[in-house]
């Protein structure tokens, strides 16, 4: 299996995760195909890492919950999973 240390978030596996405005944000490394579509929605959140995989910014602040949903409903590739409080996955 493929370990990456990515900026920031919790490393498991390929995944990376933070919590931001209140929602688990999971990022699958090895599916990221490097479209950008997420930062464009949430440039304040996403940005490229060395590898031209998406990666968290260092302190990405709490924005508007929809917005952030959005951002990453918006990967072509599912490589953006959001899960709530409760638990319950709303992306993809």
């Amino acid at each position: 299996m493929n370990r990456r240390r990515a900026q920031g978030g919790t490393v498991i596996g390929d995944f990376v995760e933070r919590k931001i405005s209140g929602l688990t944000i999971r990022i699958d490394r090895g599916m990221c195909i490097s479209t950008s579509n997420c930062m464009k929605v949430a440039p304040e959140v996403f940005e490229f890492d060395a590898e031209n995989i998406c990666a968290f910014k260092a302190d990405p602040p709490d924005i508007d919950r929809e917005r952030l949903i959005d951002a990453c409903d918006v990967c072509p590739v599912d490589a953006l999973i959001v899960i709530d409080e409760g638990g319950k996955q709303l992306v993809p």
